[in-house]
């Protein structure tokens, strides 16, 4: 039986919430119920949302978790560059991360393309 776990998509999302979990370890203390707190929970969005819509069995159903997966992803994306701006991460770790990030958000925009189909 074939589950979430076995899209591609979704294992790379779990890696990305690691580096997101490492990456924001070293923000200041008081970004702990701030940014650090929206871009984990926006980071473990993006899996959790492809396992719920895997979950559904319906095509229109999944595609409408992976589009809120999507918009996780965005929302992280805008996050990193905030995260740049105030010098809380570097050039490198923050392109890094985005490299993880916009492969994800392309995988999820073919799959939701497909499940469209």
């Amino acid at each position: 039986m074939q589950t979430c776990k076995d899209l591609k998509v979704w294992q790379k999302s779990i890696k990305l919430v690691t580096s997101t979990y490492k990456l924001t370890e070293s923000f200041p203390d008081i970004e702990k119920f701030g940014l650090i707190s929206q871009m984990r929970r926006a980071s473990v969005s993006i899996p959790s949302n492809i396992a719920e819509g895997f979950a559904r069995k319906n095509k229109k159903e999944n595609a409408h978790f992976v589009s809120i997966a999507y918009a996780s992803g965005t929302e992280l994306d805008t996050q990193i560059i905030i995260s740049k701006e105030l010098n809380f991460v570097s050039e490198e770790d923050s392109q890094q991360l985005e490299k993880q990030l916009e492969e994800i958000l392309k995988m999820l925009y073919s799959y939701r393309n497909y499940l469209h189909k």
